[in-house]
């Protein structure tokens, strides 16, 4: 059990940097766009470190289909946070590319609750993006949702979205940039991944 938990440890926390530089690639040539929230580093050493801590957890209870496909998500997540607070972006291979290798495994193995679940999450996510212009909830956090409902489960995942909003508001205020658009990915990204290290089934 320990031994497999190091290696987890090991292989997530190596995905988490490969995803961290990715992530950064991704956008390394693009413009924040005008209506993007301010640029700003990701915390590359303490995202390595939460992967890590989320390969100890899973790894030794996983068969081997869940944990290739946990490592696809959390570097796809890790991903969608490092470009998301370096230019305001989300792109779509970080989201739809996890998102329909997970809903392929699911439609393999006659699961259709994943199809169901991230079609629930996308809905109240994408119908505040189309209100708010994309300004309140951008696409890529939309996509990133309906990943999280794929994942998680919709009532896991909409609760976990629900904490992580007010997180952001309560930060976003406190730091005093009110009218500001807020990098709302890391905050997805972070409650999908507290979602999976407390055992919730891919």
């Amino acid at each position: 059990m320990m031994l497999a938990a190091i290696s987890g440890a090991l292989v997530l926390g190596s995905v988490g940097w490969l995803g961290a530089a990715a992530g950064s690639a991704l956008v390394a040539e693009i413009d924040p766009l005008p209506e993007s929230p301010s640029s700003s580093l990701p915390p590359v050493p303490w995202l390595v470190a939460g992967c890590a801590v989320l390969g100890a957890f899973i790894v030794p209870h996983a068969a081997s289909m869940q944990i290739g496909v946990t490592a696809l998500v959390v570097f796809a997540l890790v991903a969608a946070w490092c470009s998301d607070v370096q230019r305001g972006i989300v792109p779509d291979i970080c989201t739809l590319g996890p998102l329909a290798a997970i809903l392929f495994v699911a439609a393999i193995e006659h699961r259709p609750a994943a199809w169901l679940s991230a079609t629930i999450v996308f809905v109240p996510f994408a119908l505040t993006a189309w209100l708010s212009g994309g300004r309140g909830m951008g696409w890529g956090d939309v996509k990133l949702a309906a990943l999280g409902g794929a994942v998680l489960g919709a009532p896991i995942a909409l609760s976990a979205f629900a904490v992580a909003s007010a997180v952001a508001a309560v930060v976003h205020w406190n730091a005093g940039v009110r009218g500001v658009p807020i990098a709302f990915a890391p905050y997805l990204a972070a409650a999908i991944g507290i979602g999976l290290a407390a055992g919730t089934p891919l």
